[in-house]
Parts: structure tokens; sequence; C-alpha cells
């Protein structure tokens, strides 16, 4: 990379240029961000920040310690998420739209399956709830309208189409409020065919026992996937690095039966996940087991008074103190604000922060520039202290003068 850097910089007829040119490779490199966007679950920034270290040693990945014969990499990660959410069984796969593709593909492949026009998602990067349905071999019958859809419109779909599979999608990145309605999970259960509902975020129990103070208020309409299951749904996937605050993973539970139909698809070979994120999501598991949400990064910055906060942005002793909103992210609880608090500076600095070593996000409106320390972990707040000093005093100057 070096000498990629020496000759770039030699063929611009600059040969002095050539350290910059290797910080400029550098950069481009995976590496550590500072995230003071407020943005909880930052798509671009990584989603849920997760601390993962495993020492370079064999484990029984696939090797069953009691028989001495081979074992499952579906009994480890997959059994503690089963626990946590009631399900007979889960499996784990590289991501949501993994598990959405796996199920379709393995109990619905040229058979139909309803969905609601009103739950015909697009998530980030353009995919498409139809194009992952046409992909995995299932045949999508749109029923209802955008804003109002029945059970009886699932009833006569099934009539008419003999479905496999009924299912929901939570649209989780985008909310339709006013003259609406959509079935119960409850009322769809009675039409016959599984119910399959997609969750998205990933929230486990409505009860978050693994809070100090319980449910939150800006989780209070979203669905949960323990609950979705008791309602009477077959399956219910969503992702592990949403709401759950674990591994980039997808996650199928519910039905024994079915996960085992879904565990036995060609298509599992290439959605199965490496152990580095087995072991991550059992870690995870593990913190919810023990009601322990403060060793989850998401939850322990969730969980953060906005009074807290605002004190340790005045104990920074730079930039002006302020009250912020910050959000979930990741196609999260849209519309949901997370009060909260940080620093914020006159003018458009954005990319002067992100210019430092490490790079510092933060969001910019009218003209003033916010970190909003939920998302930054107090052990960085030194790097925010530098980066921001790095700037001089002109940027310093308290909003107003």
């Amino acid at each position: 990379m070096l000498v990629d850097a020496a000759r770039a910089a030699i063929a611009a007829g600059d040969p002095d240029q050539a350290r910059a040119q290797a910080e400029l490779l550098r950069r481009r490199l995976l590496g550590p961000v500072i995230n003071a966007t407020g943005v909880l679950l930052h798509t671009n920034l990584g989603r849920a920040p997760l601390h993962v270290a495993q020492p370079a040693s064999a484990t029984n990945l696939e090797f069953d310690l009691e028989s001495g014969k081979r074992g499952s990499r579906h009994r480890h990660a997959a059994g503690l998420i089963a626990q946590l959410t009631g399900a007979e069984a889960a499996l784990i796969v590289n991501n949501c739209a993994a598990a959405v593709t796996l199920v379709l593909a393995a109990l619905a492949r040229d058979r139909a399956v309803p969905v609601s026009r009103g739950e015909l998602v697009e998530i980030g990067g353009g995919f498409r709830v139809p194009d992952v349905m046409a992909q995995s071999g299932a045949r999508l019958v749109e029923v209802g309208t955008t804003n109002r859809t029945r059970a009886s419109d699932f009833q006569a779909a099934h009539e008419t189409h003999d479905a496999a599979l009924l299912m929901k999608v939570h649209p989780s990145n985008y909310r339709i409020t006013g003259f609406t309605e959509q079935p119960s999970v409850q009322a769809l259960a009675q039409i016959g065919p599984p119910v399959v509902v997609d969750l998205g975020s990933g929230l486990l129990d409505e009860a978050c026992q693994w809070l100090h103070d319980g449910r939150p208020h800006w989780l209070r309409e979203e669905p949960a996937a323990k609950q979705t299951l008791k309602e009477g749904a077959a399956l219910v996937t969503f992702s592990g690095d949403k709401l759950l605050g674990g591994p980039q993973a997808g996650v199928i539970a519910g039905s024994a039966e079915l996960v085992a139909i879904c565990a036995k698809h060609p298509l599992m070979r290439a959605f199965r996940p490496g152990g580095l994120v087995l072991g991550a999501l059992q870690n995870t598991a593990v913190s919810y087991l023990r009601r322990d949400g403060d060793s989850i990064p998401f939850w322990r910055m969730a969980q953060v008074s906005p009074s807290d906060l605002f004190a340790r942005a005045k104990a920074l002793g730079v930039g002006t103190p302020a009250h912020t909103i910050a959000m979930a992210g990741g196609g999260s609880l849209p519309g949901e604000a997370i009060p909260s608090a940080g620093i914020e500076l006159a003018g458009d600095h954005v990319d002067a922060l992100r210019a430092f070593d490490p790079p510092v996000i933060a969001r910019v409106r009218a003209n003033v520039t916010s970190l909003d320390l939920r998302t930054v972990h107090p052990d960085d707040d030194h790097i925010v202290v530098a980066a921001l000093n790095s700037m001089g005093q002109e940027a310093l100057r308290p909003i107003g003068n």
C-alpha cells in the first residue's frame, strides 16, 4: 500500500505528497469512528456498537462435547434466543433479509403468500419486500389497500390461492397514521396457514426486564418477538444488530417443525454465519438472560438520562451545552424522539471533525453543528474535546456571540 501511495504521488508529479496519499489509503480502510450523531443504530456507522474479543483457539462450533461426535452450529446462540423469545426453536443466519428469504424459499416456493399492500416496504439500499419474495420463489399476493387491510382480505386470498403462509411485515422505517387498519396476528392465526411476522427491529420482550426502569416510552408501540409468538405467529424474523444490540445477523424463531425445515434448505449453507458472529450473539443473549442491559452497549447508551448527558456536556468545557433529540435509527422506531444532550457549535464544522483522527461524526442543521453525547461512550469524551480544540477558539465561540 505504501508503494502504491508513492507511485500515485510520483505519477501526479508531486513525490512529496506520498505521505498524504498513504494517509488517504489508510482512512479508506475499515476503522473506528466516534458517533456523535445521536443516532443510536446508525446504519452507515455499523448499527449497534459491540465489543467482540475471542482468543485464537479452536471452539466447539460443530462438535458435541457430550458424545464426541459432530454437533450443530445451530444449538448454541440459537438455543438461547429461543429461550428468550419463548420459541420452540430458533435459527441464526447472516441478516434479516436472509432470514425472510430462507423462510419463503423453504416454506412457500411456487406457492402464494398474501401480504398487505401497506406492508410492502423498501429497506435501505433499495431492497424491497416484493423483490425478496420473487428471489425466494414465493408468489406474492397483494391484499387490502395501502392504509387499510383486514383479516377478511387475507381469508379471501387464502381461499382463492391456497396460501402457503400469511405474512406480516413490520413497517419499521416509516409510519402511516390516520384512517388506517391492519389485522392482528391473532386474527390472522385463525385463518389456517402459518403466520410469519417479519419484525425487523428485534425487540425481544415487551417487558424489557433487562432495563433498570423497564420499557421506555419510545418503545411503547414496538412489537416484540415473545408477545408476537404468543399471539399466534408460527415464525418471527428479526435483525441481530438493531434493538437486540448484537452483531449483524438474522433470526428465525418459532415452530420447531418449521425451523427444522428452514435449517435443512440448501440456502442455509449460503446464509449461515461464522463462529465470530455466533459467539458475539451468544454473549449478547447471555447478557439478556442475566437481565444486564448495561453490558449491551446499545441499551447502556439508550438508558442514560438527559440530565446526566447535559452534565457531561458542561463538564467537557468546550462548545455550548445543549439539549438535543436522539433517535434509534437503523430503520427502527420512525418518528420516535429520545431526549438527549450534547454540545453545539455555531457554523458547519462536520468536515473538520470528520478529518480528525479518529474521525468524529457529527450532524449539522440550520448552520449549527451538534455533537450528541448519547452515542458517544464516556471513555471517548477526551477524543471529542481534542477534536473540538483542534479547530481553534473561533469555532468554539458560544452560540449567539
